[in-house]
């Protein structure tokens, strides 16, 4: 008999983490205690092809059955057992297609024993299945996946029996499942990306119709692989009398003088009785308090609340603006004198708004966290890998402590991937990162059909309730670019001409209803101290989507539209969610993939590796750095150049933005990580290496800035403060020529207002150059205050193609301080977009992609496992001079040695 979903279960069952060995817990037999034991099942598993199937035939050598992970992919055990090639490597990816398109198999011989089959209930959870999954046990069908998103439970008590017992689950590929039921329907809902390979006819993409993560089905920054397996753990759970199905702290009120609370319990109760609710916490000061209630129990489902005040509450807030604090709730359920459950959870205390006023630049879109309006400045965030279960907390920690130490304060999590781990989020609550958490709805058309909904409405409640105790979510949002593209993509407007009237608004009202009633009920409901946003962008179904003066703004006339990049300084939104730039990763990065044969810009692997434009990025990468800087010199000059635009033309955006608070409240650009190496918008590539946008993203975010902002020979300077407090400080204007020679000075007392920007100085090109050659010289912008230097801005009067940079003269030595390795750089002349790299050697520096002013120096810690005779042999320093053709430098990167 098939079974549904048990939903008031959500967060109950969730682990702590993936267990990598079979565990077996006890009743944690603490005297006077009964509870609920977990047994994980984690070894033992096996796969295969679905015998029968197609596949079979053209691959007999996956048939037989081979040790399988859980939690993980066909794909992933196919490369442990050393049947496949690597999926990144060179152009695999389209050999590698067929694995997604087979059905597979999973067995685990179960041992079960007496006692556990004496519990009153024993639930086989499996906490993801990925994703058309057939379930059976000891050849029992139990249920019938179709979700990703969703966790199954089914009661199972009665179809085990002690000792051996066979659990077996049946995976079937979306694509080949679906596509015969799309090829005989009238027309195919709009999708995003048409597979390069031909194993989907163009226009009629299965991935709209089924709950998946839709990356997995290629997008323009990562590949094709459509991955099944049981890509979550899995468990028998067994209990007596009663489960503590959900433990939640709701925050009705929080302020700086009171946290009204509801300590929210769900128990499922075999009897009706009395129990009593136990709560203790303890504050960020460690400071433990407690409190208790009697209640009684209805047989069946019980929702019960125990009412907490804590004064004067150590309020969690977002990095920049305070500590992240967080307090923690330990729970118990107590009947006849025995602790029967218990839970325990991390949550900070804080008041989240989505302030939404009008004024006099139209309506506005400013996070306000306990009062305080938020610009939100940080990046989106893709999934870390194309195979979830590759990702560890390791590499989660790196990526966000990476935001967070370029003065990030918001990362998006974009939703044409997957809800992330706990994990994940309580390392976003510990740094003060706040979450724009979208659904997962990539930007295609989603189906209209009350099934469809009701399977995401289920989806979006155990979400919602996994997640709503963690304070750095302060936005859930519907969707990415469903309304928008609806609106205003060539393809969605001549489908909705095609489909006639009726069907158009049927396709509608069905989004509407989804995104404008399903989801935010759901919201409403769970987290109701969050706010919901329909789609981004939009306007919340209140007018047009992606529109400067309300809601939210995606930006792409840069890049996508080919559109110089001072465009960005035509348009303000309220807030920018999306707009960014593409560039190479490290040469080290590529060669993980790519054989020296392939290091140009137009190899098949390189193409192979650059998504956009079927391939052709790398020509929309060309024409950007030709326009700006010039003809690279060679392949290295090339991946150099493609970073120094991207993190270039970023910050020009950036400073925009935030020159321009409060009518934009925020800059999130695309993207932070990537999913594999290649080609991407991000600014930190696969490995975790930092790309020069990510060291200028340190700096255009730093709490204090100087943004001299150029438009039309005129160039305004904001003084921009995320600050709390006011500063009164100096601006310095200098122009220098570029070996040094200083033309003229001038400096101005300032008062930097709190949270705010405020315009220092309008000056013409005349009035700074004063009649000096603008491609020989340029402006430094310096904020001086406190006794040290705050904030820097080098101004160019001429794109870089056009200046006659000299050959900077750049010196390096490598040192042992006594306390780590040192390296000193120098430079004789002006050295632009200073590069330090040492191949592919564990080595990182403080600092990267900056200018020199003539006679300058800096010393930079370097970290990492090499030592300091194989840093030097490695070291590689460079600038912008020299890239090109146009320079009579040598044809490599300068290199500089102690």
């Amino acid at each position: 008999m098939r079974q549904g979903r048990d939903v008031s279960s959500t967060a109950a069952v969730f682990l702590r983490g993936r267990m990598a060995i079979l565990v077996l817990f006890a009743w944690a037999c603490s005297v006077g205690t009964v509870m609920a034991a977990t047994q994980t099942l984690a070894t033992g598993w096996r796969f295969r092809l679905l015998p029968g199937s197609a596949a079979v035939q053209a691959h007999p050598e996956a048939a037989a059955w081979r040790t399988a992970r859980v939690p993980g992919s066909v794909q992933t055990d196919l490369l442990a057992a050393g049947a496949i090639g690597g999926p990144f490597d060179r152009d695999n990816e389209a050999r590698l297609r067929w694995i997604g398109l087979a059905d597979w198999q999973y067995q685990l011989p179960l041992t079960v024993d007496e006692a556990t089959l004496r519990r009153d209930h024993v639930d086989l959870v499996f906490d993801g299945l990925d994703t058309f999954a057939d379930v059976s046990l000891n050849g029992r069908e139990l249920l019938a996946a179709d979700n990703m998103f969703r966790r199954w439970r089914v009661p199972v008590k009665d179809v085990l029996h002690a000792g051996g017992n066979t659990l077996l689950v049946t995976l079937h590929s979306p694509i080949t499942r679906l596509q015969p039921w799309l090829l005989r329907q009238p027309h195919a809902l709009p999708g995003e990306f048409d597979s390069a390979f031909g194993d989907e006819p163009k226009g009629r993409q299965t991935s709209n119709y089924v709950r998946k993560a839709n990356y997995q089905y290629g997008w323009d920054w990562g590949p094709r692989y459509v991955t099944e397996g049981i890509w979550q753990p899995v468990h028998l759970e067994s209990w007596d009398d009663l489960r503590l199905a959900d433990f939640h702290i709701a925050q009705q009120h929080v302020d700086a003088d009171v946290a009204q609370l509801l300590a929210q319990f769900d128990i499922r109760a075999d009897h009706a009785g009395k129990a009593r609710l136990q709560l203790t916490w303890s504050a960020p000061n460690g400071i433990p308090h407690s409190t208790t209630l009697e209640k009684s129990l209805e047989a069946g489902d019980n929702h019960l609340d125990l009412p907490v005040r804590i004064e004067h509450p150590q309020r969690w807030w977002p990095a920049g603006y305070g500590a992240p604090n967080l307090y923690h709730f330990h729970a118990d359920v107590v009947v006849d004198g025995k602790i029967v459950a218990s839970s325990e959870r991390d949550t900070g205390l804080r008041s989240v708004e989505l302030r939404r006023q009008r004024d006099r630049w139209g309506r506005s879109f400013a996070f306000v966290v306990n009062g305080v309006p938020i610009f939100a400045k940080g990046a989106n965030l893709i999934p870390f890998d194309s195979f979830p279960e590759r990702v560890t907390e390791a590499r989660m920690q790196q990526i966000l402590q990476s935001a967070r130490d370029a003065n990030m304060n918001m990362l998006r999590v974009w939703g044409g991937g997957y809800y992330q781990s706990d994990a994940f989020y309580a390392m976003a609550d510990r740094l003060g990162l706040m979450i724009w958490q979208d659904f997962m709805f990539g930007g295609a058309v989603p189906p209209y059909d009350d099934a469809f909904r009701e399977n995401t409405r289920i989806e979006a409640t155990e979400q919602v309730m996994r997640l709503r105790d963690h304070p750095s979510i302060v936005l859930w949002c519907g969707n990415n670019e469903v309304q928008t593209g609806w609106e205003s993509w060539p393809d969605r407007k001549a489908f909705a001409q095609a489909i006639g009237p009726a069907e158009r608004a049927r396709v509608e009202r069905g989004m509407r209803t989804l995104f404008g009633e399903t989801l935010r009920g759901v919201v409403q409901r769970y987290a109701p101290d969050v706010p919901y946003w329909a789609s981004s962008p939009s306007t919340d179904f209140d007018g047009p989507a992606n529109v400067p003066d309300d809601g939210d703004m995606h930006v792409w006339d840069v890049w996508a539209g080919s559109a110089p990049i001072e465009d960005y300084l035509k348009t303000t939104p309220r807030f920018q969610p999306e707009y960014g730039l593409q560039s190479l990763p490290a040469l080290a990065t590529i060669q993980t993939f790519a054989a020296p044969a392939d290091l140009s810009p137009d190899s098949p692997v390189m193409r192979a590796h650059q998504k956009f434009d079927g391939g052709n990025g790398n020509q929309r990468l060309l024409l950007y750095i030709r326009k700006y800087y010039g003809e690279p010199k060679d392949f290295a000059s090339f991946i150099y150049l493609s970073q120094v635009m991207q993190a270039e033309g970023i910050e020009l955006a950036a400073d925009h933005l935030r020159s321009a608070r409060p009518q934009s409240m925020g800059s999130l650009y695309w993207q932070l990580n990537d999913v594999w190496p290649g080609a991407s918008w991000s600014s930190i590539d696969y490995f975790g290496r930092w790309k020069a946008l990510q060291f200028h993203a340190r700096r255009f975010y730093a709490p204090l800035r100087v943004a001299p902002i150029r438009r039309d020979g005129r160039t305004e300077v904001f003084l921009v403060s995320d600050r709390t407090t006011p500063l009164d400080a100096q601006l310095r204007t200098r122009v220098m020529d570029m070996d040094g020679r200083l033309l003229h000075e001038h400096v101005d007392t300032v008062h930097v207002p709190v949270l705010a920007s405020s315009r220092a100085a309008e000056l013409t090109d005349a009035a700074l150059l004063q009649g000096t050659d603008p491609q020989r010289s340029f402006a430094v912008f310096e904020l001086v205050g406190q006794g040290r230097l705050l904030s820097r801005h080098l101004l160019y009067f001429e794109p870089a193609l056009r200046l006659q940079l000299p050959d900077p003269g750049l010196h390096a030595e490598l040192v042992d301080s006594g306390h780590g390795i040192v390296l000193k750089v120098r430079a004789e002349r002006l050295a632009r977009e200073v590069w330090i790299d040492f191949g592919t050697l564990d080595a990182q520096v403080s600092d990267n992609a900056f200018d020199l002013l003539p006679g300058e120096h800096v010393e930079l810690q370097v970290t990492g496992t090499a030592g300091i005779a194989s840093l030097r042999d490695a070291l590689h320093v460079r600038s912008l001079f020299g890239a090109t053709m146009r320079e009579s430098a040598p044809t490599t990167p300068e290199t500089a040695r102690p």
